[in-house]
């Protein structure tokens, strides 16, 4: 297996740190979906990144945005709720055995419509207000907090499997994941 590496800013603004990120997932999802590519890699990046990803989000990112009301508390716990359903994905995704089997492509796919259908609405109905409703200053500040709590997360392996079972767990918990997936 071939590691592959994320990047790891450490500044800039919040919505297009998170964007890069957001063009990211859709890279690696392509590979987890070529038999060309090495797909263990893949799965391994994308299971950090996306966890670190999420959990920055909801630890320095929501918060703030709630405080300088560019998003509700809906937008906010929706976007949580998103996270714990993709992570529920992910965590299928990182149970399966091998990576040229069936139930790897399903596991994919059912990842892939989870994490596009939140990226689609968190571009929307969070990155669109924190643009407008947030000064520039802040973004940059917000950027900041959440790149260091980004990196934080990668370099506690939050991307293993023992970690994703946690959140999801947590997410359980929490009554962040529908009654269905219980």
């Amino acid at each position: 297996m071939t590691e592959i590496a994320i990047p790891r800013p450490t500044q800039g603004d919040v919505v297009q740190l998170i964007l890069d990120d957001h063009r990211f997932f859709e890279a690696l999802l392509r590979d987890l979906r070529d038999v060309t590519a090495d797909r263990e890699a893949a799965r391994a990046a994308l299971s950090a990144v996306l966890i670190a990803h999420g959990e920055a989000e909801e630890e320095k990112v929501y918060p703030q945005l709630r405080r300088k009301d560019a998003i509700g508390e809906h937008e906010a716990e929706h976007g949580e709720e998103e996270h714990a359903e993709g992570n529920q994905a992910l965590l299928h995704l990182l149970e399966c055995k091998g990576t040229d089997t069936q139930k790897f492509d399903d596991a994919v796919e059912d990842l892939a419509t989870a994490l596009n259908h939140h990226i689609g609405e968190e571009e929307q109905t969070i990155l669109n207000p924190a643009r407008t409703e947030v000064g520039e200053q802040v973004r940059q500040d917000l950027g900041s907090a959440w790149a260091a709590r980004r990196s934080e997360l990668l370099d506690q392996d939050c991307g293993s499997i023992a970690y994703v079972e946690k959140v999801v767990a947590r997410a359980e918990k929490e009554g962040k994941l529908p009654d269905d997936e219980r």
